[in-house]
């Protein structure tokens, strides 16, 4: 939505002071997605958004209402009434309202949950005793459930009378009495039978992909990618289906995901909330941890260098390429970290390929690291007319620094996936950090050794 639209809109809600421009709007409102009406809803000030809210037909509200952040959902439950907010709780979905229940403090929950019918209740509770990062934790209970014995005139019958309610009836999903996934059917192939006398079992496709409610949501989410999904059955210890997870909550668990890998990788602690938003305190607790550690980390480096201080002090001209080395390890590890990271997070690689991983980037370390050292000792004997054993110190120390980066780098991210750490750990920050020490031991020892230092 263009930026027009949301000033339109604004100003209208301004100045609404008679019927006629409560009408005008709600027209307006009616013409828009939800997202769209929902970026409105972040831009106002918490005294307009009941208004606004109200204003909105009850199907768009509850779309616009799980499209919010939990800040601003917060202040639009404190200026709603009661009787508003069990409208709001009836018609969100299952998953969503459970996600509410999560995300909002104690003394909302308490009024959210007062407000929510019976069923309800029963379903955010079920929702709720699954861990946050498992399919059960983000699945949806309403799911368009058929019976293997059902003609295809019987399951329309039951679509056309439950189907209002589910999260999707793309995917309707045969189960047994005991509610044991047996196969899935879609509604295109219900649709174009012609012969309505035939059975669910003769349509359905028995080999029906599923996962379990401790599936990892990232796991759940890749299965899309890989199969084309729009739904995913989840299944219990007994197989028996308890929820599916939409392609929608998927999009949004890899954006998460992504974010998080994102904010480690960079050396920051991750966050869910926009930058906007975000307090000067909380960005300051995101960043120095880090921070921190990594300054006392570098003091390793500086014990390296003081050790070699006479070498340096016989060779001055060492000192010069010692942020040239340092920087091209780091990039170089950062490049080979980052690469395997994305290969872990898509499901492409795992901890047991790592020797295949190491025997490959050997073989690209030496050829990127080769054509590093040969352009280095044209430019050291060219531009920088240095002596020849400079140049073979430094161009050596660049050759084993690529290698030992590039090795390092592949072999750290296997290691903490292995032990159960979140591989984005190991990334730029922290693999330069690594990289910096052992290019200063790499560069002295070849210094001593060629220069006789």
């Amino acid at each position: 939505m263009s930026d027009t639209t949301i000033q339109t809109i604004k100003t209208m809600l301004a100045h609404l002071d008679d019927a006629k421009k409560y009408q005008s709007l709600r027209d307006v409102l009616q013409t828009l997605p939800a997202p769209d009406v929902a970026a409105v809803f972040e831009d106002l000030p918490p005294e307009k958004l009941p208004v606004l809210y109200r204003l909105c037909p009850k199907d768009l509200a509850a779309e616009i209402f799980a499209e919010l952040t939990p800040e601003t959902q917060q202040s639009l439950i404190e200026g709603l009434s009661d009787k508003e907010l069990k409208v709001v709780v009836e018609e969100l979905c299952a998953d969503d309202a459970a996600d509410l229940v999560e995300e909002m403090p104690a003394g909302v929950v308490k009024r959210i949950l007062a407000q929510a019918g019976p069923e309800t209740r029963q379903m955010i509770n079920e929702l709720l005793k699954y861990p946050e990062d498992s399919a059960g934790g983000v699945m949806t209970p309403e799911f368009m459930e058929l019976s293997p014995d059902w003609t295809v005139r019987q399951a329309m019958d039951a679509i056309r009378q439950n189907g209002f309610d589910k999260e999707t009836i793309n995917n309707c999903y045969v189960t047994g009495p005991d509610r044991t996934l047996e196969g899935v059917v879609s509604l295109r192939a219900l649709v174009l039978e012609k012969d309505e006398t035939r059975t669910v079992r003769e349509l359905m496709e028995p080999g029906v992909i599923s996962v379990h409610t401790s599936t990892d949501r990232e796991e759940t989410s890749q299965l899309f990618e890989k199969y084309g999904f729009l739904a995913i059955p989840v299944v219990d210890n007994e197989k028996r289906l308890v929820g599916i997870v939409t392609v929608d909550d998927a999009i949004s668990i890899l954006q998460d995901e992504a974010s998080e890998d994102f904010a480690k990788m960079n050396a920051m602690s991750p966050v869910d909330k926009p930058y906007f938003r975000m307090s000067m305190w909380e960005l300051y607790k995101s960043r120095t941890p880090w921070l921190l550690f990594l300054m006392l980390s570098a003091t390793f480096s500086s014990l390296v260098i003081r050790g070699y201080e006479n070498a340096l002090a016989a060779v001055t001209v060492l000192t010069a390429y010692i942020p040239m080395l340092t920087d091209a390890g780091g990039n170089a590890g950062s490049q080979s970290t980052s690469t395997i990271i994305r290969g872990v997070a898509v499901g492409d690689i795992r901890p047991r390929d790592l020797p295949r991983i190491l025997w490959r980037e050997m073989r690209v370390a030496l050829m990127c690291g080769g054509t590093l050292a040969i352009c280095n000792i044209i430019k050291l004997s060219l531009f920088d007319r240095v002596g020849l054993g400079v140049a073979l110190v430094v161009s050596l120390t660049l050759l084993c620094t690529v290698l030992l980066s590039q090795l390092i780098g592949g072999a750290l991210p296997l290691a903490a996936r292995k032990i159960g750490i979140d591989p984005a750990v190991m990334a730029s920050p922290l693999i330069t950090t690594i990289v910096d020490t052992t290019t200063l031991l790499i560069y002295f020892n070849f210094a001593r050794l060629i220069l006789h230092l």
